[in-house]
């Protein structure tokens, strides 16, 4: 004789699954880019000055202040990035990263390189 498997274990499980699922709802590869040293200082789309020694990108459609993981499909590093601009503007890329950002995961001396998205929460 088999006993069920108790109701409050599937429940535990389905719980602590959620709760530690680390993929986002939303992913999106292309080629990012870098921006370039004349921006620094400027003020970005969003109010804030760009530094290119802090951990920010410019995307197109994603909320100001959205928490990004980019992550460089050839190398495999990653990096978290704060939106606080628009952009690019050029076609098929579908972020830009700065300048600390890119550095994070090599993407200074190839310029552009694809890579994934994430949001996270």
């Amino acid at each position: 004789m088999s006993k069920a498997f108790p109701h409050y274990l599937i429940t535990f499980i389905i719980f602590f699954s959620a709760i530690f699922t680390t993929q986002s709802a939303f992913a999106e590869e292309g080629i990012a880019a870098y921006y370039s040293d004349v921006f620094h200082g400027r003020k970005t789309a969003s109010g804030d000055i760009y530094n290119k020694n802090k951990l920010t990108a410019a995307h197109k459609t994603l909320p100001y202040g959205t928490k990004v993981k980019v992550t460089h499909l050839k190398n495999d590093k990653s990096v978290i990035v704060t939106i606080t601009d628009r952009g690019p503007f050029t076609p098929k890329r579908i972020i830009d990263l700065s300048y600390a950002a890119a550095q994070t995961i090599d993407l200074i001396k190839p310029g552009i390189s694809m890579v994934r998205l994430e949001i996270l929460d």
